[in-house]
């Protein structure tokens, strides 16, 4: 096995591993880790919740463009783009403290994470040779759920070693630089090639009622995803008595992470993706709903488990559905599910801060939360209703 070997796919799935090291788990999930050092030190919740917002504009904005990549040359060069505005943007929180400077690099840190996991992945099932790469990408897509392993285990050495949360930023910034050239090699051609992409015209009809539910729901998620993903260790050390144990459930969630891409399509699979994802988003309702009503370590371990078994999973089962149903051009449905979730990303910091903020708990936010999720859920058994016969002729759209 050659792991220098451009065209392995050991070191295809490697590369595109430890580019979501560096995208997702430095530039982004690191804020989750750093957030209660920092909110003692330098931030404030409302603040925060504005970076984290800023953020995710940043994550729809590099998503809406990507659709727009169309050939391999065009999304090496904007990956490659992508993993320097990363590393420049995480090395920034750990050099100022200036409120500018924070905004634009939490921006630039989202449009560079969109070319990392929606370009980079692009690149990664491109160069696999395999005829059937949808095992190979759930192992690709677990490289999520270690990338926050992989970030959090980083700071806890940092301020094991006595070091603080600047240092931590400054260090994750090293960590990428060191990895990022062994991405840049691996996930690119050996010759420059020139790709005749195919021209789809718009259709319509693609936008059928159970489409149009399917978007609405995974609105719904990306509102539930960025809740925990942001607040998730505050949250956790604001209840009574579990002070401090905010970091050993962001990192369970990581641990949880890494297995529940592969575990859900093969659930899928199986079980046909509709009512996979409905039970995955049931358990995800319990999973929000959790911190809100016990102050239980174990209940609130279970949480972080249901949590991060989860959120990686559902964007998987999303997007597998929307392609099944898309066809030979997905790019228009791809891009419009993307973008339904990149609003509710955006939308979620905002209302959850002001909450927090005015009744100067958790509670509020998460209660309001586990219901748009829950809703997510109604419009997607509604949806399955009204598209029953036909899944039913096609078989599963798993």
């Amino acid at each position: 096995m050659n792991l220098l070997d451009r065209n392995n796919s050991t070191a295809i799935l490697l590369a595109g591993i430890i580019s979501l090291i560096i995208g997702i788990g430095i530039a982004r999930f690191s804020f989750t880790t750093l957030l209660p050092f920092m909110l003692d030190d330098f931030l404030n919740l409302t603040f925060a919740g504005i970076l984290a917002s800023v953020n995710y504009t940043g994550y729809l904005t590099g998503s809406i463009f990507s659709i727009f990549i169309k050939n391999i040359n065009s999304k090496i060069k904007y990956f490659r783009i992508g993993i320097i505005l990363c590393i420049i943007a995480t090395l920034f929180l750990g050099i100022s403290t200036n409120d500018v400077v924070w905004l634009i690099s939490r921006y630039v840190a989202g449009f560079g994470a969109a070319m990392i996991l929606v370009v980079g992945s692009a690149i990664v099932m491109t160069k696999l040779q395999f005829s059937d790469k949808t095992k190979a990408m759930g192992i690709h897509f677990s490289g999520l759920g270690l990338s926050i392993l992989i970030a959090d285990i980083i700071c806890r050495v940092v301020f094991s070693l006595g070091g603080d949360w600047e240092t931590s930023w400054i260090i994750l910034a090293l960590v990428g630089t060191i990895c990022a050239p062994y991405c840049l090699y691996i996930l690119s051609n050996d010759t420059h090639e020139k790709q005749n992409v195919p021209i789809y015209k718009f259709d319509k009809s693609i936008f059928s009622g159970f489409v149009l539910l399917l978007i609405l729901a995974y609105f719904t998620e990306g509102v539930a995803m960025v809740v925990h993903s942001t607040f998730l260790p505050d949250i956790i050390n604001s209840l009574d008595g579990l002070n401090g144990y905010g970091g050993l459930t962001w990192t369970i969630v990581g641990i949880a992470g890494i297995p529940s891409c592969i575990i859900w399509m093969r659930l899928a699979h199986r079980f046909e993706s509709i009512n996979v994802i409905i039970f995955a988003m049931s358990l995800q309702v319990i999973a929000i709903l959790i911190p809100a009503l016990t102050s239980n370590i174990y209940l609130n371990i279970l949480s972080s488990l249901l949590y991060g078994g989860t959120f990686v999973g559902l964007v998987a089962l999303f997007m597998n559905l929307g392609g099944k149903i898309a066809g030979k051009n997905p790019v228009i449905l791809m891009g419009s599910l993307t973008t339904a979730y990149g609003i509710g990303q955006v939308l979620a910091p905002l209302y959850c801060v002001a909450l927090t903020d005015y009744f100067q708990s958790y509670d509020y936010a998460l209660l309001v939360t586990a219901a748009i999720v829950f809703s997510g859920v109604m419009v997607l058994f509604f949806a399955r209703k009204i598209n029953l016969p036909q899944t039913n002729k096609a078989g599963h759209l798993a």
